[in-house]
């Protein structure tokens, strides 16, 4: 999984960076957590007590935290134990941000809008931080909620100040060029397999025996912790992508202490995709949105010169790979940095304009523009590595992974044939969990019935790569009494907020009014964006770095 994005009126505002047992495979804690009487649950009702006793003291908001916060966002931090098992030991503190609600109707200047509570926002991840949250406010799409809600964010445990994980040192984290092969050779593989086991080690090494401890099981606590912090005696949630899942275990967790909550790009919950099924399902759908984005780019071929069926900017594509493991563009964008660079376009179609442009300047002669987009950034290295960190964290320790390199190998292998897109980079990136060194979580089997919970509403584009739409209809599925929004034959991932008239309107129906619609409601598709020449891209991605 990887953050959502939410927009601004010039086109997104992306809340995060984009960056998803041992063998034998370990239990994890004794009982099912979340069932009275065990130990997890006794001490979430201490950790619940202490915070709803001490609040939040919110003050002005550390670099760090909001750079450059505006005066009306205020930061602060709860404390939450390690190990929920143990609640009067080792403690940890999470960041939050807040913006008060506003009471102002943005359509009538003269009415005064009345507080409903706090709004708490996830973005996804794992390992995304909402601490820039409470920024949305002064969006037109979300003006009237920031009326009548605080909007609060937070980063979640290991992330940024809210005890970081790390499993590397960030000065050699993102090094570039790299390669990225569709079907890579034996020697690429035990190449990559050395890799993963060594950072399934920086991990253990950096971080200890509190490694075990970063789980979605224990988001879901925290959670219930920050409720309690914010004088909230019913949570009012929206939660993106990641977000929805460890949403939904709160849901099944604790049903009686939810309010309004709102899943938006929502994943398989279903025990037995956690994590690694539902990585295969992402790489399935990436090749779709990349079929998308290459028929796109196809109709526009007046415009990027890069052909004009989905087969020959296939090929265009390919020759630029091919050009770029010769040599790398401005000697830090090879292979893996285009493919990078090209799977951010699965997640937000407001950026395939930015990428057609930027690989047809490079074709044509003009590496600048592709440099610009995909090199890495040392100055978001600690960042990057940090998130890293917590989505490995979390992920691995989910779930039961395979420890046996050879049912990765076959998976992946299949996989490829049919989707190469994303399959290989995808499983990269997940490999450390089959030489992971904590304990596992047994996930939860996410369920509730009829009456037990608020309606829920779940908003899910129909062609999301990230979180592909099987995922929400499983949600749906889970949740008695859920209600479906979906945006027809579209791919954003996140759409809560966006530019969708229609899908905001049932969002702000919810969370304003409590208004669900019926359990299926659809949306027509927000238009495509439209091609940007070249050479336009080209000047505007100057502006942007010379502003920087």
């Amino acid at each position: 999984m990887k953050a959502a994005a939410l927009y601004s009126a010039a086109g997104s505002l992306l809340l995060t960076t984009l960056a998803a047992a041992p063998a034998g495979g370990a239990p994890g804690a004794p009982g099912v957590p979340g069932v009275p009487g065990t130990a997890e649950l006794r001490g979430t009702a201490v950790a619940v007590a202490r915070a709803r006793a001490a609040g939040v003291d919110f003050g002005p908001c550390a670099a760090d935290d909001v750079p450059e916060a505006p005066a009306g966002v205020r930061c602060g931090t709860v404390a939450v134990p390690l190990d929920y098992a143990h609640p009067y030991g080792e403690q940890i503190r999470l960041t939050v941000s807040r913006a008060r609600a506003t009471h102002k109707d943005p359509h009538n200047s003269k009415r005064k809008i009345p507080r409903q509570g706090a709004l708490v926002y996830n973005p996804g991840g794992p390992g995304a931080s909402g601490m820039y949250f409470p920024l949305i406010g002064t969006v037109p799409e979300w003006k009237r909620i920031a009326a009548a809600y605080d909007l609060v964010g937070y980063a979640p445990r290991g992330v940024g100040r809210s005890a970081p994980l790390s499993c590397q040192d960030p000065k050699t984290f993102g090094t570039a060029p790299t390669a990225s092969p569709t079907h890579p050779s034996e020697a690429y593989k035990r190449q990559r397999i050395a890799q993963a086991k060594a950072y399934a080690r920086g991990c253990a090494e950096r971080s200890g025996s509190r490694l075990r401890f970063y789980h979605s099981l224990n988001n879901a606590r925290d959670l219930d912790v920050l409720r309690a912090a914010l004088g909230e005696d019913r949570l009012t949630f929206v939660g993106a992508s990641y977000g929805t899942y460890f949403g939904a275990l709160y849901a099944a967790m604790f049903p009686s202490h939810v309010r309004r909550m709102v899943l938006d790009a929502a994943v398989n919950p279903d025990p037995q995709r956690i994590w690694y099924r539902s990585n295969l399902d992402q790489s399935v759908a990436f090749e779709e949105r990349w079929a998308d984005f290459r028929e796109w780019i196809a109709r526009h071929d007046d415009v990027y010169r890069l052909g004009a069926t989905p087969a020959r900017v296939q090929r265009s594509y390919d020759t630029a790979r091919e050009r770029l493991a010769r040599k790398a563009a401005g000697g830090k964008v090879g292979p893996g940095q285009l493919q990078n660079a090209f799977l951010t376009a699965g997640y937000y179609d407001d950026y395939w304009p930015s990428r057609a442009a930027a690989l047809s300047a490079y074709l044509h002669g003009d590496p600048k523009p592709l440099v610009r987009l995909a090199a890495p950034r040392p100055g978001t290295a600690v960042a990057a590595e940090n998130s890293s960190a917590v989505y490995t964290a979390v992920e691995c320790n989910d779930a039961p992974w395979p420890t046996d390199w050879k049912v990765w190998d076959r998976d992946n292998t299949r996989l490829a044939r049919v989707a190469p897109f994303e399959t290989w980079d995808n499983a990269w990136m997940n490999l450390p969990c089959a030489y992971w060194p904590a304990p596992r979580q047994q996930p939860l089997d996410v369920r509730t019935g009829p009456g037990e919970l608020p309606p829920v509403l779940i908003l899910a584009a129909e062609r999301d790569a990230a979180a592909p739409y099987q995922g929400a209809l499983e949600m749906n599925r889970r949740l008695a009494g859920s209600a479906l929004v979906t945006e027809r034959d579209a791919g954003t991932h996140g759409i809560a907020g966006g530019p969708n008239a229609c899908v905001n309107g049932h969002l702000d129906a919810y969370l304003l009014e409590g208004r669900v619609p019926a359990r299926h409601a659809s949306c027509a598709p927000r238009r495509l964006p439209p091609a940007v020449r070249p050479e336009a891209q080209r000047d505007a991605l100057k502006g942007k770095a010379e502003r920087r």
